[in-house]
């Protein structure tokens, strides 16, 4: 997002040259290193073979990426909203804002669900963390840390714990204390370290690795135990946005998106790109796995936000408005799958049907961007964080209730005329 990515311009002494200049940071076999613009090309140009310049391999790879492009075409015999013209309607949605979180002193940049349906953690621009409790709204825990944009944050697998990271360029993991005067900010614990913002963290399927995304434009898997780097993974062009694990506990996959317009899924054994897809005109600000694994959302600045089959090997849906013209900043899935829910810039959260590809419903309350949108482990609630300071946990209202009521009432009345 152009309001919410930060160029780092580091300035010093080049690893190969040693002359002091402005500095890119690359990677070479998984190891930083900083080089100065001349040295980056030089070492470009070293490995090429006698004829090759640096222009013939760019126009070979546009080439490849066409035909690529084309293979992937000829299987698009059918689109998604085609193949559910049958499918029954999805009802009204009587979606209604249930908690009012407020606390923070500036926006909310991030926010995760505990896997007992009941917490919740979130991070804000104002430095701090607080950990929720949804049903009685009250802060269970608040750790203050040392500088401003808390950009990311995630719940432990056992609950006992949460991973925040930012601005530093570190990614800290806080253990929680069934202790509430306990000070949460002293047992916290380095794990990660970038070379520029942390975007993104989320846990494996355990406490004990933590995957990470960030402005230098890599991810990483690291030890929590030791702080130890356990894998890389390098191919994103700009700065990573965000990430998503594969929701499977066997699962090795999980998928980034960022500034280069790309989506990415990688192999956590390997560290390798094993697909990637780039039909999004603008940054893709948030990625999310389908309910089955086999597929997942993008939301982006174009306004768009895209569904795509990893069996498939492509996009299949486009969920977009003529009237929708500010940039999807976060997605989620209901937990059937059937539903999507989109927060965007202009304050609202959109809800769309996957199959048809309509919108069905608009979410109105924030008076500012729409940062994150989770939906609950058990599917029965949703929670949004926004730039106006506070947090919002919605659920369906039961449309039998009101009508069930009027019938006991109508029987009632009867039986009283009539005796």
């Amino acid at each position: 997002m152009c309001d919410q990515t930060f160029v780092v311009a580091t300035f010093g002494p080049c690893d190969s040259c040693g002359i002091a200049s402005p500095l890119m940071n690359i990677y070479i076999q998984n190891e930083p290193v900083t080089y100065c613009s001349l040295c980056v090309e030089m070492m470009a140009c070293q490995g090429l073979q006698k004829g090759e310049t640096l222009q013939t391999l760019k126009q070979e790879s546009e080439s490849l990426k066409k035909k690529l492009e084309e293979e992937r075409n000829k299987l698009n015999d059918v689109e998604l909203h085609q193949l559910a013209e049958k499918v029954e309607v999805v009802g009204a949605l009587s979606i209604k804002t249930r908690r009012l979180l407020k606390g923070h002193e500036n926006k909310v940049l991030c926010m995760d669900w505990c896997k007992d349906k009941r917490r919740l953690v979130s991070s804000s621009q104002d430095g701090k963390v607080i950990v929720w409790d949804a049903f009685t709204l009250n802060k269970e825990h608040g750790v203050t840390l040392p500088c401003t944009w808390v950009m990311a944050c995630a719940y432990a697998p056992s609950g006992c714990a949460v991973a925040c990271g930012g601005l530093d360029n570190k990614c800290c993991v806080i253990p929680l204390s069934l202790d509430r005067s306990e000070n949460l900010a002293a047992k916290k614990k380095s794990v990660a370290m970038h070379t520029n913002y942390v975007s993104g963290c989320t846990f494996t399927n355990s406490d004990m690795q933590l995957l990470t995304s960030s402005g230098d434009g890599s991810c990483a898997l690291w030890d929590v135990e030791s702080g130890q780097l356990l894998q890389s993974f390098h191919g994103h062009t700009a700065d990573v946005l965000s990430l998503d694990l594969a929701p499977s506990e066997t699962g090795n996959t999980f998928v980034s998106g960022g500034c280069d317009k790309k989506s990415c899924v990688w192999d956590m054994r390997s560290g390798q790109n094993i697909q990637s897809f780039e039909s999004h005109e603008s940054d893709i600000n948030c990625v999310k796995y389908y309910p089955s694994g086999d597929a997942f959302a993008s939301a982006s600045d174009d306004a768009t936000c895209r569904f795509y089959d990893l069996r498939a090997d492509r996009e299949v849906a486009v969920y977009q408005k003529d009237s929708v013209i500010f940039g999807a900043s976060t997605v989620d899935f209901s937990l059937s799958g059937r539903l999507l829910f989109a927060g965007y810039n202009d304050y609202t959260i959109n809800v769309w049907d996957v199959l048809k590809g309509t919108r069905l419903s608009i979410l109105f309350g924030h008076e500012n961007r729409v940062s994150r949108v989770r939906v609950s482990p058990d599917g029965t609630a949703m929670c949004s964080a926004s730039w106006d300071h506070t947090l919002r946990v919605s659920r369906a209202s039961s449309s039998s209730s009101p009508s069930l009521l009027c019938l006991f009432l109508f029987i009632f009345l009867l039986l009283f005329f009539i005796l």
